[in-house]
């Protein structure tokens, strides 16, 4: 009786043991889970109090909104929410972006309310526009310049000098690839605001907004509504109203980042290919420009290929029909500064969906 009880414990003890070690692995593998940056920034704040149309404090409708997308979002393992502000406090419009770009952050959100000497109402979202280009680009230029601080950074990107004309030309193609991805973003955010909770729909725009210039990744800034409208001043003072519109922008950052994933397998997914079926690349960027592969253009990166699509330059890097080595290539790419690289697929020349790439090698 005695033995079978220690046998018992013993057996007991194994199980314990065993599901303290899958508890680590399963947590390990949760920590190893790539996460994606998006930085909230509420605008104004401290002595800085924004518009006060009909007696409405923007700087507090927009921090209790960006407060509820924060608490929204984190509920998703695989993002990280940062804040520019969590408190009534001012931030220097550079500091904003200067927060987003140290974070190497896959998105930007800035919010803010309108005002207006009529009684416009109706939300709208902005992206950065032509005129914003310039400075966008020199702050592109300043961030790229942390390379030269980098140990034998001449071997390691093989001829790139971000304040060299053959690489501004690679970062302007990235400003081209953040205004697509911005459209992307706004896009999902006002069919949001429009279809779900009928705001009147004041459109996407381009704008140049100071705090959109200060940023180098996918950019948006929403104006909430008029708060010069007391109608749509009180909506947006209440908190069913702020929870209202915080759901839908957590709901479009959400979608929008799924979007971002949509093609990219996770690495306990790699398929196996036959026969060079099936090859796998990392797309850089997209954009109108056609310009030289040369490495220096791509911060270092050798051997990019490009190849004309739909009446858009796609260039990408890492070509394989092995995945892990594309994987590989993709986590290069991102540590070079392309956050929003992702894989793709081609099959005999023509690019399939890495869903369509999958099922391929289980038929």
């Amino acid at each position: 009786m005695q033995s079978q009880q220690n046998h018992k414990k013993i057996i007991q003890s194994k199980i314990l043991f065993l599901l303290f070690f899958v508890f680590l692995f399963q947590s390990a593998s949760g920590h190893a889970q790539k996460q994606y940056a998006v930085v909230l920034d509420a605008g104004h704040g401290g002595s800085d109090p924004g518009n006060l149309g009909s007696g409405f404090r923007e700087k507090s409708i927009a921090l209790q909104v960006v407060l509820k997308v924060g608490e929204k979002l984190k509920q998703y393992k695989d993002l990280k929410v940062i804040y520019t502000r969590k408190t009534d406090v001012f931030v220097d419009l550079w500091k904003r972006g200067d927060i987003a770009n140290h974070a190497k952050a896959h998105l930007f959100v800035s919010i803010h309310c309108d005002s207006h000497t009529s009684n416009a109402f109706g939300a709208g979202t902005f992206v950065l526009g032509l005129r914003g280009n310039k400075k966008n680009l020199e702050i592109a230029k300043r961030e790229n310049a942390v390379i030269l601080l980098e140990d034998n950074f001449r071997d390691k990107y093989k001829g790139f000098d971000p304040n060299s004309a053959e690489s501004v030309i690679g970062l302007s193609l990235l400003q081209e690839e953040n205004l697509d991805k911005s459209l992307a973003i706004a896009s999902l955010i006002q069919s949001n605001f429009t279809d779900r909770l009928n705001r009147n729909d004041r459109k996407v725009k381009q704008d140049n907004f100071q705090v959109l210039r200060e940023t180098i990744m996918p950019s948006v800034l929403i104006e909430l509504g008029f708060l010069t409208n007391k109608k749509e001043g009180r909506f947006l003072n209440s908190k069913n109203g702020q929870l209202q519109m915080a759901n839908e922008i957590a709901d479009a950052i959400y979608n929008y980042i799924k979007n971002i994933k949509i093609n990219t397998v996770v690495q306990g997914d790699v398929p196996k290919v036959a026969a060079a079926e099936i090859e796998f690349k990392v797309q850089l960027a997209a954009g109108k420009n056609k310009i030289s592969t040369a490495s220096y253009n791509f911060k270092g990166l050798n051997e990019v290929e490009r190849i004309f699509i739909f009446g858009l330059y796609k260039y990408y890097y890492g070509t394989n029909v092995n995945y892990s080595s594309v994987a590989a290539a993709l986590k290069n790419a991102q540590s070079k500064g392309y956050n929003s690289a992702f894989i793709v697929a081609f099959k005999k020349g023509q690019q399939i969906t890495m869903q369509e790439a999958l099922k391929n090698q289980q038929d």
